[in-house]
Order: C-alpha cells, then structure tokens, then sequence
C-alpha cells in the first residue's frame, strides 16, 4: 500500500508547481544486481548502470529534480552521465532531458519519442499538456526497432515495443547484469496507466510482459516504471492481469454494452485488493484505457 501511495503522489506531482512539493519528495537509492542501482522519486524509476566507462541512466525524472537526480547518482559513481535512455516521451521520465542535455549528456530514445517531443502532445487520462521541446531536451540518438550499448561490461539491448503504454516504448535489457527495466509498459501491484490518445494498448501491453518474461530466469531483477522492483514471479502476475482485464472488458464490449456499463458492472472487482490504488475511480480508469485500445 506504500508504493501505491508513493504512485498516487507521483501522479499528483505531475501539475504541482510550487518548490515545496519538490522539495518533500525523496529519492532514494537500491543496489541491484551487477553494476546496476535503481532511484526511486517522484516520476519513472531511474535505472543506473556505473562502471569503467563512465555513468548511464534509464529516464530522469522531472525537470525541477534535475540537480538532485545528478546528486543520486554521483553518490554511486563521480563518473559523468554520458548517457540518458528514455522509455518514452511522458514528462516524468523525460522532464531531466535538458538538463542533462545541457551538460553534455546524449539523450537515446525511439524515433517516436522525438517525434512527440518535439511536437508537444497532451496526456488526456490527466488533463496535462506537454510543451514542444527543443535543443538539449531532444533525444539526439534515436532508433526503430532495437539498438544496444557496450558499455560497463554490458551488452545492454534497447528494444521498442509497439503501441503498448505509448507508441514509442522500449524496454532495456542489462543482459550481463540480468536486470530488466520496462518504463512505464510495467506498473508494479496496480492498474497501469494506458496512453492510448498517444499510441497505447492493452494488447501492446501485454506483448511487452511477453517479452520481458522470455528474456527472464528466476533470478532477473525487473525494475518497473513505477512501483518497487520485482522479479519475474512478480510480472507474471501483471500480464496474468493484464489478460484478464482484456478478456473481461472485450466480452462485455463484444455483447454490446457501452463503457459506462462496463464500467458500472465492474468487471474488476475481484482483483482490486491487488491492483487498485488509492484513488477509487482508478479501476474504471483502467477499463476505459482497454476499452478504447481494443
């Protein structure tokens, strides 16, 4: 219940603008496996690889943590961030971009993200609008389908996953490391969040649990976009979930019933106690996110 407070908390930070809110979040530091660390904040889970060739990091969070994710991290390595990965282009996982940027770090990202990022977009599910970004806050490597870093003793693979929490996710794989960071395709013991304005689906979410879970033995570390990290006992639980809720609502959809029905009926009920946050609509929130994807 503390996560999914912690992701709550996020969720409402996202339009906070006061730096009294910035200033209670805590970041905090774990040591995973390998030359892998994760950081825990107030947006996507930061993933860390610190090593002989330097620093690189999965996401950076929001803009106004900039400063004190760069401080997290040199309390793993004085080494430079050379390199940022975002897992898409949400502004909780990317809202760092020009400050790392700015300070010669190189941002990666699908060619999708750019794209969104340059144009600005608007998140619906919360009402927020994302301003077009330019200069340092751009991706400036970008990639299809998979690229890969060999870097710390790493053969680190960045692999996109169409249409699943955005159309421009992708999932990394520390394979030397066995860790696995899944960005926001990944919401550890709660209902996810769907962009489906912006690409996502219920089926590309869980073609990206299928992945993960094909690259993963009982002993991978899985580090959500939000929520604390897992193993692969832990995310075969979301996509058995995630099949689930599909399953559901597309019966009721195919037998004619409209969203608000579905959503009055409650087909999730039973699995509340697990997945729900601590914000009640979430549920029905979640089944409109499938129902509008299938």
């Amino acid at each position: 219940m503390k996560a999914k407070a912690l992701f709550m908390a996020g969720l409402m930070l996202s339009t906070a603008a006061s730096a009294q809110d910035w200033d209670k979040v805590e970041l905090k530091t774990e040591a995973l496996a390998g030359n892998i660390h994760v950081i825990y904040g107030a947006g996507g889970n930061i993933g860390v690889s610190a090593g002989d060739d330097g620093v690189f990091i999965v996401d950076d969070q929001y803009a106004p943590l900039t400063e004190r994710v760069k401080a997290a991290v040199a309390g793993i390595s004085a080494a430079p961030i050379r390199y940022v990965i975002n897992t898409h282009f949400h502004f909780d996982h990317t809202g760092g971009n020009e400050g790392m940027g700015s300070s010669g770090t190189v941002i990666v990202a699908h060619d999708n993200v750019r794209q969104r990022l340059r144009a600005g977009a608007f998140i619906k599910a919360f009402g927020k609008k994302m301003e077009p970004q330019r200069g340092a806050a751009l991706p400036v490597v970008t990639f299809n389908d998979q690229m890969s870093l060999h870097l710390n003793g790493e053969n680190t693979r960045i692999i996109h996953v169409p249409n699943a929490h955005t159309d421009g996710d992708s999932i990394i794989h520390f394979r030397n490391s066995n860790v696995v960071h899944m960005g926001d395709t990944f919401f550890n013991d709660r209902f996810p969040f769907i962009d489906v304005p912006n690409g996502g689906s219920i089926s590309g979410m869980i073609r990206a649990a299928e992945l993960a879970l094909s690259a993963a033995d009982e002993e991978t570390v899985i580090i959500p976009g939000h929520g604390m990290v897992t193993d692969k006992a832990g995310l075969e639980a979301y996509r058995t979930m995630l099949l689930q809720s599909r399953d559901r609502v597309k019966k009721l959809k195919e037998e004619g019933k409209t969203l608000e029905e579905i959503q009055t009926a409650k087909p999730l009920a039973d699995m509340d106690a697990k997945w729900q946050t601590d914000n009640p609509a979430w549920a029905d929130m979640f089944v409109g996110f499938i129902f509008d994807s299938l």
